[in-house]
């Protein structure tokens, strides 16, 4: 073939032919290839997911453009998502089509679950909830199943000492069951032959231990007031005297935003209210913190049995060791709430 003086051979024609197969083909396929995520994220699938699902679940997670390219390499690929289910990590700079072999084939990967400054078993459910593939509701009702809890050696009063606010790492899709287990594991971790040795020598059970932690995180912010918090508990116990705990009355309430504990207050009918109950609740009435735990393990030996929040309102307490004493300190913390109207 001639084009004016030169002459083009069919070879030439089908080099050129395809050298713009070839350039169009790698401009289309640069973008699965070559682009990469544009941040960190975590695409999680559930049983009996479709490819279209799976896209919702990328979308969120690692941003639309990005998240679509990976939703056409799986549907070009023939991907079956039914099957896989889990949480799988994208990392910035990925490329769709490494997230692509990743969904397809890749293992799952372990989130991180951190809780604390956590009350009751729902607000810990709701925790879970907003974490894992399991409900609220389906963790709810685990740890308000008696069987579950007899499993771990506990009712469903005493089950969240089990639970210590921690950082953790868990496979999204774990069942309630499976999640207790893994805490489980970590809660005998931590009870050492030693720790349980002192909680003995103290007259109490772990669980014991733990709901006294739980009324002494209640009862002062301050960590530095917390061990003779605990003492002060301690020695109630020991000369079987009545706790009366504020807390726990706000517990038995339902409400810790109470400034003021009034007498209709005390005789809530609650197992939990200490001022109508003697000895300890049937059990913590918030997560305690390890921390915490130990300081009642090792709390500072002294014969305070009366404490009162001071009236300067530093969060601090003032304590006594005789009833004249504690109710000089009371008058003046009530006469403090007077003046600034809490009632």
């Amino acid at each position: 073939m001639k084009i004016g003086n030169r002459e083009i051979s069919f070879r030439n024609l089908l080099l050129v032919a395809v050298g713009l197969v070839v350039c169009v083909t790698s401009a289309w396929l640069a973008p699965f290839f070559l682009t990469g995520a544009p941040g960190d994220g975590m695409v999680k699938v559930r049983k009996g997911s479709s490819v279209e699902t799976v896209r919702d679940s990328l979308q969120s997670a690692v941003g639309v453009t990005f998240g679509n390219r990976v939703a056409r390499l799986l549907s070009l690929t023939g991907a079956d998502m039914s099957g896989r289910h889990g949480a799988f990590k994208v990392s910035k700079g990925d490329s769709p089509f490494t997230v692509m072999r990743r969904l397809r084939s890749g293992q799952p990967s372990g989130i991180r679950f951190t809780f604390n400054n956590i009350r009751t078993k729902q607000e810990w459910a709701e925790r879970v909830g907003n974490t894992f593939m399991m409900s609220s509701n389906e963790m709810l009702a685990a740890l308000n199943d008696t069987a579950v809890c007899a499993k771990y050696g506990k009712n469903t009063n005493t089950i969240v000492a089990m639970l210590l606010p921690d950082s953790y790492e868990f496979y999204w899709d774990l069942t309630p069951e499976q999640l207790l287990d893994r805490l489980h594991e970590y809660y005998n971790k931590f009870w050492t032959e030693e720790r349980v040795g002192k909680a003995h020598a103290l007259g109490l059970t772990p669980e014991q231990v733990a709901t006294i932690a739980s009324i002494v995180e209640e009862e002062t912010a301050k960590a530095e007031e917390r061990g003779m918090v605990a003492r002060l508990y301690l020695n109630r116990v020991a000369q079987h005297m009545p706790l009366q705990a504020d807390p726990t009355v706000k517990f038995a309430i339902g409400d810790f935003g109470i400034r003021r504990i009034t007498r209709e207050m005390l005789s809530t009918p609650s197992p939990y209210n200490t001022y109508r109950n003697p000895g300890l609740p049937p059990g913590p009435i918030r997560l305690a913190e390890k921390a915490t735990i130990d300081m009642v393990l090792n709390a500072p030996e002294h014969d305070y049995i009366y404490m009162c929040a001071k009236s300067d309102f530093s969060g601090y307490h003032s304590f006594s060791s005789s009833y004249a004493e504690h109710m000089a300190n009371a008058h003046r913390y009530q006469n403090a709430l007077n003046a600034r109207g809490i009632k």
